[in-house]
């Protein structure tokens, strides 16, 4: 095992306690070893009653700073208040283009004139290296929380900010996801050895985060909190296990109550047991700015929440804010708005809520895997992949731009090329479709789009891929491979043929992915890098763009007639075993027709005659009717009805 497996192992495993000595900050106005801050009085009109503390809360904002809730329009709704709080739950700094521009930084200085009072670090804090996360900490102006993010097994942030709001004393308790090492990229957090010296209190079985985050609750109520809230980006999805804000609720007690993030949840409010059976308010606001979260405590210590729309922050924008959303914003379209081809296709992620790049194939995740082949075809790229987790794209259509191209990619990763074998390329899809299940319901941001491949998920056979506390992946399966009929485009003849263990391919990609160990792909350690630092992937696309044919303007246009037409892409992820209904089989022929000589395979095509149907021409090929579903299964793309095929017709037939 690698150095830094078993450094992290250490890390996560410490019991932490000692840790929670910090240096001092020392705050105007406030005492530094109390951790105490004043509010400032200067708040405006109040429209709160006096016998009221409240607190103003956001989550995984991913800087869209255009939407119809905006910061300078929370400023003044935070002005109008008396006795109030607001505080960010993470993932605020990175996501589309207007964080990307300058990593951050007008995103920080909005939040500053906005008035934040503390925030946590969400996981894509962390996507502009640490190098970037210490600049956003440090252009802050407000705090920023976590009880369980540490430097050599130092504390790197406060784990806690008393704030003195209406006489009382608030608490708020920062905890950041340990997920955030392998969901940002887990080379940022180590050393140029491989060794993490940036280690997010996790541990295997959500102790080590228990005892981080209790140590800090206990210490906060020690100083006299009245209140003590979580501030935490953590998230209620079962993926995220056992480090779950409900988790870590239900194995703490000392909470009133918990402000969180990263799972994109709109929960105004539920109620969770903590570990004595005592009830936890739970919240989190979903994302993007749609909605605004309002905590409400009473005289009597009553808690409750509420989310706000846009239509409830509809008051007149503060203007100091304002002008620096106007300013950036005009310089980002300036620079990004310019036309540079068009799309008669609709590129879409979405079914309702349902992110499908995360468990199915899409035109999106086709379109981005052939960008990235595309960028690296003289260099000899035999497969190029993309993790749904880094498609983004709502609907995208009519007008492209480079912004355009960075909602489908706002990551700016850079790209490379690995040497792999196919053992290695067969184990990262393996690892990708982990989460698929029978009923088409679980999302991963690890699961796989390609080019230059095709493959096969049986959502019937359990996942074994092996990995450790972290989420790491550590081997390949103990039992059966869920993925299986992999096959690569040989670009001299254009044909797939299947993947060889043994052999070696040229596989392009992110550097997330393939080199940074991100959504736990451990796989391509030893791989041999042939090209990094090419490109970046909103590049990639933009240059992708610039191969399909011109309009009447001269511009690239992705055509109805592209592989791109349906959303659910062009077949090249096959996925059997769920839930759907059975195809109708095809009528059984005659008794006569039975006893027809099998024929002998001539090759894997066969050219459809008249008379014939899927269970004739398997009776040929197989001698058996009855795995007419082979040919089906392996003519999908072409063969929509089972009972539907016609003369001319080139199929592919597999083995037996």
């Amino acid at each position: 095992m690698k150095s830094w497996k078993k450094a992290l192992s250490l890390f996560l495993s410490l019991t932490l306690i000692f840790s929670l000595a910090v240096p001092a900050l020392a705050e105007e106005g406030g005492d530094p070893d109390a951790g105490i801050m004043p509010i400032s009085e200067e708040l405006g009109t109040a429209t709160e009653t006096a016998a009221e503390v409240t607190i103003l809360y956001t989550n995984d904002v991913h800087t869209n700073i255009d939407k119809d809730i905006t910061y300078s329009k929370l400023a003044a709704y935070k002005d109008s208040m008396e006795n109030v709080l607001l505080v960010d739950a993470g993932d605020h700094a990175q996501g589309t283009v207007y964080g990307l521009n300058d990593k951050g930084e007008t995103i920080i200085k909005l939040m500053n004139a906005a008035g934040y009072d503390a925030a946590t670090l969400g996981n894509h804090e962390f996507d502009y290296k640490m190098e970037g996360t210490l600049n956003l900490i440090d252009w802050a102006e407000y705090p920023y929380l976590s009880c369980n993010f540490y430097h050599e097994g130092e504390l790197m942030l406060k784990p806690y900010q008393i704030f003195e709001v209406n006489g009382k004393k608030v608490a708020l308790v920062g905890i950041t996801t340990p997920e955030s090492i392998v969901k940002s990229t887990p080379k940022y957090f180590m050393d140029d050895a491989g060794n993490f010296v940036y280690t997010i209190a996790g541990g295997e079985d959500g102790a080590a985060l228990y005892t981080a985050v209790q140590a800090a609750v206990d210490a906060a109520a020690a100083e006299g909190a009245d209140y003590i809230i979580g501030l935490g980006h953590l998230g209620i999805d079962e993926a995220s296990k056992p480090w779950t804000s409900k988790d870590v609720i239900a194995n703490t007690t000392g909470f009133t109550a918990f402000i969180d993030g990263h799972s994109h949840s709109v929960d105004a409010m539920e109620t969770v047991a903590d570990k004595v059976g005592k009830d936890v308010v739970l919240t989190q606001t979903g994302n993007y700015f749609d909605n605004v979260g309002k905590l409400t405590i009473d005289a009597e210590g009553k808690v409750t929440t509420a989310l706000l729309t846009a239509e409830d922050l509809a008051v007149e924008p503060k203007a100091e804010v304002k002008a620096i959303e106007d300013a950036f914003i005009e310089k980002i379209k300036t620079e990004m708005g310019a036309v540079i081809g068009y799309a008669q296709v609709t590129f879409d992620n979405y079914e309702g809520e349902e992110r499908l790049c995360r468990k199915q194939e899409t035109n999106s995740g086709d379109f981005i895997a052939d960008a990235y082949y595309n960028l690296f075809l003289e260099n000899g790229v035999d497969v190029a992949l993309i993790n749904g987790g880094g498609v983004r794209n709502a609907a995208v259509t009519g007008e492209l731009t480079m912004e355009s191209m960075q909602k489908f990619v706002p990551w700016a990763n850079q790209l490379c090329m690995l040497e792999v074998t196919g053992q290695t390329l067969l184990d990262a899809l393996e690892w990708g479709a982990q989460a698929v299940n029978p009923e088409g319901t679980a999302e991963s941001g690890g699961f796989l789009h390609a080019a230059g491949l095709k493959y096969t998920i049986d959502a019937s056979i359990p996942s074994t891929v092996q990995k450790d506390e972290t989420g790491m992946w550590t081997g390949g399966p103990t039992g059966a491979y869920r993925v299986s009929n992999v096959q690569i485009l040989d670009r001299e003849t254009g044909a797939y043929e299947p993947l060889n263990l043994k052999a070696t391919y040229n596989l392009a990609g992110i550097e997330y992915t393939l080199k940074d160990l991100g959504d736990g792909f451990a796989m391509f350690g030893d791989s041999p890098v042939i090209t990094d630092g090419v490109s970046i992937d909103y590049l990639a696309l933009t240059e992708y763009l610039k191969t399909f044919p011109a309009n009447a303007e001269g511009l690239p246009t992705i055509g109805t007639d592209s592989v791109y037409a349906d959303k659910n892409g062009n077949g090249r992820i096959t996925i059997v075993g769920r839930a759907e209904p059975e195809p109708e089989k095809p009528e059984e022929p005659e008794e006569s027709e039975k006893s027809e000589e099998t024929a002998k395979p001539t090759g894997n095509t066969y050219t459809v005659e008249k008379g014939d149907s899927l269970w004739k021409i398997a009776k040929k090929f197989y001698g058996n009717g009855a795995k007419w579903n082979l040919i089906y299964e392996a003519n999908k793309d072409a063969v929509k009805n089972p009972n539907t095929i016609y003369i001319g017709q080139e199929l592919v037939i597999p083995q037996a």
